[in-house]
């Protein structure tokens, strides 16, 4: 495990510590660091950066409880440090404080660990509760694979004996599970040419390639006095890294002749959907891509039609009576595909809405959340509109239909309806079970992708309630102004604005809160009333600033923002400016040169520095001053002093009209799309 340390010498590991945890490691990513007796953190794990967000330099010689504890758990942190030193083992699922501010949810190993100076530490292991539930819905899964499969399934060692059977190969073989468990083939069932078969199976383990449907016939103690046939297919099993820990096995009893060997195809074609739904549902939290994903996934190889409805009061979370009322019982198609485009379900697009009819299988199965398969003569009475005849009728053709309801988090999210043509057999017992898992497991990704279209939808509506991108026209100044959200999917914290003040000055400002989405901008519009409040005041702009950071602090120790607010007087041409930890505005003189200003910086709003003091600039006709957020000089590839300079450079041209200088700049600065929101305010004399 790749870690961080303090420099100061460190004793050797413990035995028990020592070893291989690559296994563990791959299917649950493990944080570990260690703090002192002290309580000061020693030793910061990659995992642990990953996890938490904090970098080694950041928390390294910090105490952990203040940097890792929300404040309600540090009275139970100190009980747990004092057994911890007393030499017990604790664990627990326990919050640990992300670097931006929020919980996450943790299942804690703490140690007792020799710390640097050989005193009593600790060493903490932690793992997020989240992955380990995903990991115990895993496991759960395979043991209902094994437990329920009719195919025999078996995994065998690097050494080619079982690790694991389930029922349907012990009986297949005549031999109990427990009987098989550390024997080879040849030892339990010698009587069906074992050898040869170890001998292909050791050629899969060699070759790392997959063998399926190799024949094998004899008599095994479940039916010793007759001949049976079985189609074996072996696979390696690898992990994460490729590293080959066996392989597994799976038979089916193909003595009844083509029936079986259908069967055994359609088994492996299942298993195979069922583990490509996996990877290729889900893969954006676009709610359109992810029912377009369902529909693929499920046409042609399962059925022949697919159709994703969802609730319309699901898609519209507008909780007010009147919107309730207007949305109960519709349904919105948000994707869907059918075998004949020249039919009248080419009409059915993405989009459409329409009521559920009462008293019909759509109304049984989004009550009760239970799936049902569709008889023909149930399928025409679910179109109700009388113009829709021609629908009804092509519809009556089709073989058979299933209706499996989207339920995710004990919620019916919607119904996902899928039909077989006539001449292709209908859903059988399996093909039900199959279609019901595909639909269950992309529900969740649904619902995750409906939240985040929810989510996101409210910080843009918060963010554009907040934000008057607006200018007014001032006296003495000529103004323009840009954001810049990083990405379609997020939005931030930055903002500027212009107030006019009641002496004819105008007050400038533009700021930065940390983080991104809903709470961000809320505290962005919180900055913003309490800005546009006190200039009304006329408050002096370091008096702002302590009032500002006085704001950030009451909204929580986490909170953090910077700012600059400056004051023009149009009569005077000074421009009065202070900044809390905010990049340094630039001024560009009506001749072209371009200075950035060097006044105090001050520190971040909410940091608690309140030693904010003004730096005045006076400008001259025809100068202009470029107020900007750090997402527009700062990128993963560029630091900040490149950053300055690229946008010295592209002041050059501050003559321009600055409609066209400000398209100048964020096309210089920002070829590609900006990697963290940008805010820009012009502001140029006469």
């Amino acid at each position: 495990m790749d870690t961080y340390q303090e420099t100061s010498e460190v004793p050797d590991q413990p035995v028990a510590a020592v070893g291989y945890a690559g296994v563990l490691s791959e299917l649950l990513p493990i944080a570990l660091w260690r703090e002192d007796a002290d309580g000061l953190v020693v030793e910061w794990s990659l995992a642990a950066q990953d996890l938490l967000g904090h970098r080694p330099e950041d928390i390294l010689g910090r105490p952990g409880s203040d940097v890792l504890v929300p404040d309600a758990n540090h009275e139970l942190a100190d009980q747990l440090t004092r057994r911890v030193q007393a030499g017990e083992t604790v664990v627990g699922t326990l919050p640990v404080r992300h670097r931006d501010g929020h919980q996450v949810p943790m299942e804690m190993w703490i140690l007792p660990s020799p710390d640097p100076q050989g005193r009593t530490g600790s060493m903490l292991i932690a793992v997020e509760t989240s992955e380990v539930l995903r990991m115990r819905d895993s496991l759960a899964a395979l043991q209902s694979l094994f437990t329920q499969s009719p195919i025999g399934l078996g995994t065998l060692g690097p050494d080619l004996r079982f690790l694991r059977v389930n029922d349907a190969l012990a009986r297949m073989n005549g031999v109990s599970a427990a009987e098989h468990v550390g024997k080879r083939l040849t030892e339990v069932v010698p009587g069906v040419n074992a050898a040869a078969l170890e001998r292909l199976m050791r050629k899969v383990l060699e070759c790392g390639s997959a063998v399926v449907d190799v024949r094998r016939t004899g008599r095994t103690p479940a039916d010793p006095d007759h001949d049976r046939t079985w189609s074996c297919s072996y696979a390696p099993l690898l992990d994460g890294s490729g590293r080959r820990l066996g392989l597994i096995a799976s038979l089916i009893d193909i003595t009844d002749g083509q029936r079986a060997q259908a069967e055994a195809e359609r088994a492996r074609s299942r298993f195979a959907l069922l583990a490509e739904a996996g990877t290729r549902i889900g893969t954006t939290l676009d709610l359109g891509q992810t029912a377009q994903e369902i529909v693929e996934v499920l046409v042609p190889r399962l059925a022949d039609s697919a159709d994703v409805q969802l609730l319309e009061a699901v898609l519209d979370p507008d909780e007010s009576a009147a919107s309730a009322a207007s949305t109960r019982g519709v349904l919105r198609r948000l994707a869907s595909v059918f075998p004949d485009p020249a039919a009248p379900t080419a009409k059915l697009t993405a989009g459409q809405t329409f009521q559920i009819p009462a008293g019909t299988a759509y109304e049984q199965v989004i009550t009760e959340g239970v799936a049902m398969n569709l008889f023909t003569a149930d399928i025409p009475a679910l179109i109700k509109d009388p113009r829709a005849a021609a629908l009804r009728a092509y519809l009556a053709t089709l073989g058979c239909a299933r209706m499996v309801p989207l339920v995710a988090r004990g919620r019916v999210l919607g119904v996902v309806v899928v039909t077989r043509v006539r001449g292709r057999e209908a859903f059988d017992h399996e093909d039900c079970v199959l279609i019901d898992e595909v639909v269950a497991r992309a529900a969740l990704n649904i619902d995750n992708a409906r939240m985040y279209t929810t989510q996101r939808a409210a910080a843009l509506t918060l963010q554009r309630s907040l934000t008057n991108n607006a200018l007014p026209e001032v006296a003495g100044l000529e103004l323009t102004g840009r954001y810049l959200p990083a990405s379609d999917h997020d939005v931030g914290g930055d903002w500027f604005d212009v107030i006019e003040l009641p002496d004819g000055r105008t007050g400038l400002v533009i700021g930065d809160v940390m983080g991104h989405g809903i709470h961000a901008a809320a505290v962005m519009g919180q900055l913003r009333t309490a800005v546009r409040t006190l200039a009304r005041h006329q408050v002096t702009p370091e008096q702002m600033l302590r009032s500002l950071d006085a704001v950030v602090a009451d909204l929580g120790e986490d909170e953090m923002a910077t700012c600059v607010y400056a004051v023009h007087d149009p009569v005077t041409g000074a421009c009065v400016i202070a900044r809390a930890g905010h990049p340094p505005p630039a001024v560009v003189t009506a001749s072209g040169a371009v200075t950035f200003l060097d006044g105090p910086p001050g520190t971040p709003l909410g940091t608690g520095g309140r030693e904010f003091r003004t730096e005045e600039v006076r400008l001259e006709p025809g100068s202009l001053l470029v107020l900007y957020t750090d997402g527009l000089i700062e990128s993963r590839d560029r630091d900040l002093d490149e950053g300055m300079a690229g946008l010295a450079d592209a002041l050059r041209g501050a003559g321009e009209p600055l409609e066209d200088l400000c398209d100048t700049i964020l096309a210089s600065l920002l070829p590609d799309a900006p990697q963290d929101d940008v805010a820009v305010l012009l502001a140029r004399t006469p």
